[in-house]
């Protein structure tokens, strides 16, 4: 997530979600108040900054380009690595066709498999310096079928981002790393939270994780030096799968309420599938955990949407952005990106919209 705090309120009185098999937890709600479709086209993976008075949005590649028609419809340009869009109001939202990554750093190999480098997930922050850091995932040049996630930084919030030549976390030998996301904590310091994408080499099934023996998909805590470039420490495990995530978990982001109490938002199951979610966590006062699972906080149905996931939140704690496919012939494809408004009750652990 972003650099603030979340303001502890009672959360909307809204529908709890009804439990799905082998999926669900304990408490939470459906989205189904504030939430809207925002960029209709795909725009996967998407993370929010506020940077003045434009908000922000950055995207995985549009490599996998839409072209109409069904699902057997999808084919690949080689077009753009990181997708940005812009707005004044958070609501109306402009895809501003830029590349605000057009090369990756030299440990990525651009040249990966139909997709390219196969650029996922960006994050950006403003360090103490008033640099932009990009954070993003693409294929290694040690082993081009795992991922490992880079850095990149820019004078401007929307580009173009220059890569650092080092990755920052490649954790091949467990199937490398995905899904970064920042935070900054109301302290000052600053973290970066990601997923160890053990279903990479998994034994096969759903997400390539459904077969045993599974393997971990964790989510590690990195500290950060005030630069959001240089790594404090070695990274830290807090949360993994359960029987109840399905073949993994992933996409994590933190934001931290008024009353101390850290949230890390997250989805769980095979992003191809129904199942497919955003839930969270709460950690009473350490960032390092225990965090309990709670939620989930939509799910395929909710709103008409199908596999909703990769939730992001802005410094606000309120501003949220996530994507997903619609109900219908198409499913999944195109990921539009749809804007929310969430509340979180510390006290009673649920996070609404």
């Amino acid at each position: 997530m972003k650099f603030s705090t979340v303001a502890s309120a009672l959360a909307v009185s809204l529908p709890i979600v009804s439990a799905l098999p082998a999926q669900k937890r304990s408490v939470g709600t459906t989205g189904t108040t504030h939430t809207k479709v925002a960029i209709q086209q795909d725009f996967a993976d998407p993370s929010t900054l506020k940077s003045g008075n434009t908000w922000y949005a950055f995207a995985s590649n549009n490599h996998k380009a839409y072209l109409g028609g069904n699902s057997s419809s999808v084919g690949y340009n080689h077009l753009i690595n990181i997708q940005v869009a812009t707005s004044s109001d958070f609501s109306s939202w402009t895809v501003t066709g830029q590349d605000a990554l057009p090369t990756v750093g030299a440990w990525a190999n651009p040249n990966a498999g139909n997709q390219g480098a196969a650029v996922w997930a960006p994050d950006v922050i403003q360090n103490a310096a008033g640099q932009f850091v990009m954070s993003y995932s693409a294929a290694s040049n040690s082993d081009s079928t795992k991922h490992c996630i880079g850095l990149a930084t820019s004078s401007s919030p929307n580009g173009p981002y220059t890569p650092l030549a080092n990755s920052i976390a490649c954790p091949l030998s467990q199937g490398g790393a995905i899904d970064s996301s920042f935070f900054k904590d109301t302290d000052g310091t600053i973290y970066m939270v990601y997923k160890i994408d053990g279903n990479s080499i998994g034994h096969g099934g759903s997400c390539n994780n459904g077969v045993s023996p599974q393997v971990a998909t964790p989510i590690m805590l990195q500290q950060l030096a005030s630069d959001a470039m240089t790594p404090v420490g070695s990274p830290v495990q807090i949360l993994d799968r359960s029987v109840l995530d399905g073949p993994l978990i992933e996409a994590p982001a933190l934001t931290k309420t008024s009353a101390g109490k850290y949230v890390l938002f997250f989805s769980s199951n095979c992003f191809a599938s129904s199942l497919y979610d955003i839930s969270y966590a709460f950690a009473e006062t350490s960032i390092t955990g225990p965090y309990t699972k709670r939620g989930p906080m939509m799910v395929t149905g909710t709103n008409g949407l199908y596999s909703p996931g990769a939730a992001d939140v802005a410094a606000d704690g309120t501003h949220s952005v996530f994507h997903a496919g619609n109900v219908g012939p198409n499913n999944m494809w195109p990921r539009y990106m749809y804007t929310q408004s969430i509340t979180i009750d510390s006290t009673a652990e649920v996070v609404s919209s």
